[in-house]
This record gives C-alpha cells, structure tokens and sequence, in this order.
C-alpha cells in the first residue's frame, strides 16, 4: 500500500533530524578525544614520559681487578683491599647539588669536595657514575643505602682498592696507583674505555707503571634497572670481566726489607744481584715513602715534606742517580789496559804521591805516595798515580768501551722509572757535547772515575757481576706472569781473556782480605764466603792547592751537602760468585768505612737466606755488629717482630 506524501515528507524530516543530532553528538565526542589527546600529549608530555621511563636499563662498566706483585717467594708486595664508597649519576640524581647536599649530612662533604664533584658530573656524560667518598666505614655505608629513596642517583657500592702492605719497602720500585689524568690519556693512542671511568686507578711510576697493560685486567659489564628517581631496583645480568695477571718479581722482601733497614736515615742506595741469571734480589733506594699515601689522595703537608726533604726521598737513587763511580771505576781501566796490551799484571809504577802533567799536578789519595806499586797492589791500596800513567797508554775510546763491555753508560731494560743512562765519555761525545777537544787530563781524571764518567748504583752492580764471572749478564725484575716463568737465555761471554780477568779479581780479592787492603775492615770471617770488592770515594768539591798544603779538611767537618760520595762493589764467594751488590751513600764520605759494610751484610743475608750470625764477622767487631743487627727492627707486614730479625 502506497504511503500518503505527508507522510513521507514527516518522515523525511525526522530523519534528517535524527542525523543532524547524531553527527553533532560524534562531532563532540571527537572534539572531547582530541582535546584531551592533546592534554595528554603535549600538556602533560613530560610526566608520561616520566612514567614510561619508570623503570629503565642501564648499562656501567665494571672495574677490573688489578693483578697481584708478589715477591719471588709469592709474599704479597701489592694487593687489592675492599673498598666501600659511593657514586652519584647526574642524569638519575637530577639537582646534583641538592643531592649532595642532603648526602653531607651522612658524610663529612666540603663545599670544595662538592664543587669538584659538580665539576667532574658535568665534563662526563650524564649516565656516568662519580664517585663521591672512598674507604667509607661500615656505619655511614649503611647509613646511604638506608636513606637511598631521598638520594636519588645515590648508589653505595663495594669495590677495590690498591694497598701496599710493605708500604715503604718496594715504594720506589713498584711504585704505586693513581687516577687516570688528561696526560696520562693524551699519551694513549687508543685509550681502554675503562680508562674514562672517573677517578679509575693505573700506574704512575715503576713496575705498576711500566706492566700496566698486563696488571689492569679488562673491563666487564652489567645491566641494571633503575626507577624514575633514579634507584637501583635490581641487577639483570652481568659479565665478568677478566681480571689483570699477577705478576712476580725477582725480589726477595725479607732481603729488601733488610737492606731497607740496613740504610736507614742514610741518602743512599743498593743493589743486589744474582749473577748467576741477573735475578736481582734487591734494589732498595733510601730514604722511602709510603706508596699508599698517593693512593688514598696525599695531603699538601705530606707532599711538601716530601719534596723539600733534602735527602730525596721520591727519587729513584738505584736507577735514576748518576754518580762519579770513583775508585770503583779502576777495574774498568785495568781491563783495558791489560786487552790493550799496554800493560801486563806485572808491570808496575812509581807513586811519589802525584804525577805532573804539564802545568797541572794530579794527586793520589795517599799524601806521601805508594812507592812502586803493581796491578794488585794497585787496586788493593788504590793508588791513583798507577791508573793515571796507564790510561794514557791505553786511551780514553779503549776504556770507554771496555766500560760498556762491562755494562756502564748503557740503560738497562727494566720495568722502573727514569732509568739513567750513566755516561761514558768518548773524544767524540766531548766534541759534540761541549764543542771541545777531548784532552789528557780529561783521560787521567776519568781513569779514576771522576770527570765526566757517571754511573748508577745499577750499573755499578752489573760491573761487579760481569767481572766476577766473565760473562755478559744482563739484570731482570720480572720471574713470571700468571705462573708462566719468564725465558731468560743463558749469558754469554763478554770475550776478556780469563788470566787478564783473574788479575783484576786477585787485586779485588786483596781489597777486603790483604792486609793493607782499604777493604778489609768489610771482610767476611766465613773462609766459604769470602768476598771480593773495592771502594770508591767521589768528591763532589775541589780541593784548593792552599787545602791540600794545609791539610785536606776531613769529611766529618765539612756540611753534609759537601762530603765525598761513598761507593763499594762486591761479590761473593771470591772462588765460586752467587751474588754482587753495589752501595751508594750520597755525602757518606769514605766507601770503605761506609758503603763497605753495607755490601759485605748484603751478601751476607743473600748467601745465608738469613739474618747473617755473628760468627761471619771477625771477632773484634761482633759487639758491635750485635747491637746494629737487633737496632733494625725487622718487622712483619702486621707489624710484629719477626724471629729472624733477633740475632
């Protein structure tokens, strides 16, 4: 049935109604989701943001630990403590300042500590922990980790710190730990990316320096989830990563621990070698420091005392100290008078007490002269006029290089800072040096080992040990890595003829044991252990013509700064050499009533693998030798007495 038009015309209308309405109501509901659309993603972007971020993954590098440097025997000379501390992270603690702030009243924080902290948050990226304090005691640690949810960015961790247990016995050649510095990087062509750690540790100076690479290990990884303010909520996982190999030297800690004492107060140094295989057993350089002090941050006073203490106590003096050899330098000469064939053993010289050259007089050490003196009489007494009369045969390029034969004015391959070269003097090296002609009195002063001839304590000993045994023996500090022994290959000769050699070492032997020697007040009493040596005493004044006619001014009345060096060489046993060593004491005066006795109670404790007995000392200086031997105060690392140190 058809509908009527008014009806259709009504109906029409009450659709269109009806769509209008519905349109106008989807229209709003549109106009409501875009608005608050736009609330929420523009207005309130950030907190969103926030929230989303609630809890977000973090990934830190874990510090490596640091191998261990243990003595030949394993005994710990460097380690690894636990170290509480805290670090913040500016992108989670937000206000850094006002972080630690509220941390100082947990802490003991300056405006100063606070302010390099700022600094240091600011020059690293935003996600990179700083540390805060170190070595923090187990209450105030605590107390962080109680108080974190109002120390945002805040995280208190457990790590490790370098120690030094034997603190100043191994100071200067071990060396000791800082933190990473612009130069120190500078240096790096391809820097470890632990190395941008803030305030990671490496080696400043000697063996933790020169093994760094092998010491630091390599870096591991965690991930860890943290919340919107910036807490630790927990660890997801984590790569080890490999720690740094342990390293073991050569060195015996109870020997150095002795001849650490031994020095004492003295401006001095000492060098103890097998020569054997160039193990060296001691290399001690006095006075010390404690390492540990630059490790934990070295006060200004602490530093300053250091620095402006006139016996030196930050250098070096085994390997860095450049010395007059003195006397000890006539083997040298000897040598290569005897391979030049200007000389035999026996042939002989005339002291009167100088010799005249040209318009220059130049005196022995003994005022009225040795008479005719020959080879052996000459070292045993040490007469200077001798060396004076056959260096100018032989010539000062001949003495030089048989000088580098025996290891002087070379740099030795070790492990440790600033190694000195020495110097032996050529007519070349005058020329380019000086822009001067090389003359004979540069000839005769250098026979004597004064002039322009310079040598270190290490040297010194490499000498001794290479006349001792003819051979070319070369010093070494590391024995092995991670167990793996260090190849060392068997010495070979240094090509001086064996009856020139037994020559020298007869008069080296008459040193300490012949009656007149200027030795013999450091003989060893044991026949097994007899020694083999010679003194050397290197001015470090001139001596006027009007102080020679009046009488030279004896050491014990000049000031300290102006007193001779006192130099000794030795080895032992004379028939069947183990061990040389080598001694400077800076301003002691004479080397044979100083250094003489240091060297013979060096080998001594290396031949007896004890504290010596007073039976290896002639009969009329045991009382004496007693009461040095219980004054040195051997101690163990915890500090107690240990039996070995009782005589």
């Amino acid at each position: 049935m058809r509908r009527a038009p008014r009806d259709t015309e009504a109906s029409g209308r009450r659709f269109t109604r009806r769509a209008l309405f519905m349109g106008g109501c989807m229209t709003a509901m549109v106009a409501v989701l875009g608005a608050r659309m736009r609330y929420l993603g523009v207005e309130q972007a950030d907190q969103f943001r926030l929230l989303a971020e609630e809890n977000r993954i973090n990934i830190r590098l874990i510090p490596p630990e640091r191998g261990l440097i243990q003595d030949r025997n394993g005994k710990l000379i460097a380690g690894n403590e636990q170290n509480y501390r805290v670090v913040i992270t500016r992108e989670d603690a937000g206000d850094v300042g006002l972080i630690l702030n509220r941390l100082s009243h947990i802490i003991p924080l300056t405006a100063e500590d606070m302010a390099d902290i700022l600094k240091e948050t600011k020059r690293n990226s935003p996600f990179v922990p700083i540390p805060v304090a170190e070595r923090l005691n187990w209450e105030d640690f605590s107390e962080i980790a109680v108080n974190a949810p109002a120390l945002p960015g805040v995280s208190p961790e457990v790590g490790l710190s370098r120690v030094y247990p034997r603190d100043q016995d191994f100071a200067h050649v071990v060396g000791y730990v800082g933190p990473v510095s612009e130069r120190d990087l500078a240096g790096i062509e391809n820097p470890d990316p632990v190395l941008t750690i803030p305030k990671f540790q490496i080696g400043k100076i000697g063996v933790e320096k020169f093994l760094e690479d092998i010491l630091r290990g390599h870096a591991g990884t965690k991930r860890i989830e943290v919340n919107a303010v910036g807490r630790v909520m927990r660890e997801l996982d984590r790569e080890e990563g490999q720690p740094g190999a342990d390293v073991r030297l050569t060195l015996d800690a109870d020997i150095q621990n002795f001849l650490q004492a031994r020095l004492g107060a003295e401006s001095a140094a000492c060098v103890l070698m097998d020569v054997q295989n160039g193990d060296i057993l001691s290399i001690v350089s006095a006075p010390s420091f404690d390492p540990n002090l630059f490790v934990r941050g070295i006060s200004q006073a602490d530093y300053s005392g250091l620095m402006n203490h006139d016996h030196r106590p930050l250098a070096d003096k085994t390997v860095q100290g450049a010395y007059p050899p003195g006397s000890t330098f006539k083997m040298v000469t000897a040598l290569a008078a005897l391979e030049a064939g200007v000389i035999t053993p026996e042939s002989t010289v005339y002291c009167p007490g100088y010799l005249e050259f040209g318009s220059r007089r130049f005196h022995c050490w003994k005022h009225g002269g040795h008479g005719k003196v020959d080879l052996e009489r000459s070292l045993m007494e040490s007469c200077d006029v001798f060396y004076y009369e056959v260096a100018q045969k032989v010539g000062i390029d001949k003495i030089a290089e048989m000088g580098r034969r025996l290891g002087m004015g070379i740099r030795h391959d070790l492990p440790m800072s600033a190694i000195a070269e020495g110097n032996m003097p050529t007519k070349e090296w005058k020329l380019e040096r000086h822009k001067a002609e090389w003359r004979i009195g540069d000839t005769i002063n250098s026979s004597i080992g004064q002039g322009y001839v310079l040598a270190s304590p290490l040297q010194l000993t490499v000498m001794a040990a290479r006349v001792a045994t003819g051979l070319a023996i070369k010093p070494r500090l590391v024995k092995s890595v991670n167990g793996v022994e260090v190849e060392i290959s068997p010495p070979e000769s240094i090509g001086l003829d064996p009856g020139r050699l037994r020559a020298v070492q007869r008069g080296m032997f008459a040193v300490v044991n012949g009656k007149a020697g200027t030795g013999r007040g450091s003989r060893i009493a044991d026949d097994t252990m007899l020694m083999c040596g010679k003194s050397g005493t290197a001015q470090v004044r001139n001596i006027s013509t009007a102080e020679r006619a009046s009488g030279v001014v004896s050491n014990d009345q000049l000031p300290w700064r102006r007193r001779d060096h006192a130099l000794f060489v030795g080895y032992a046993p004379y028939d069947n050499p183990r061990y040389a060593a080598a001694v400077v004491v800076e301003h002691g005066g004479g080397g044979s009533a100083v250094a003489g006795p240091i060297v013979r109670d060096a080998l001594l404790r290396a031949l007896y693998g004890d504290i010596p007995p007073l039976t290896a000392y002639p009969a009329d200086q045991r009382g004496r030798m007693e009461s040095l031997l219980k004054d040195l105060h051997l101690r163990r690392p915890d500090g107690t007495m240990p039996e070995s140190s009782k005589v």
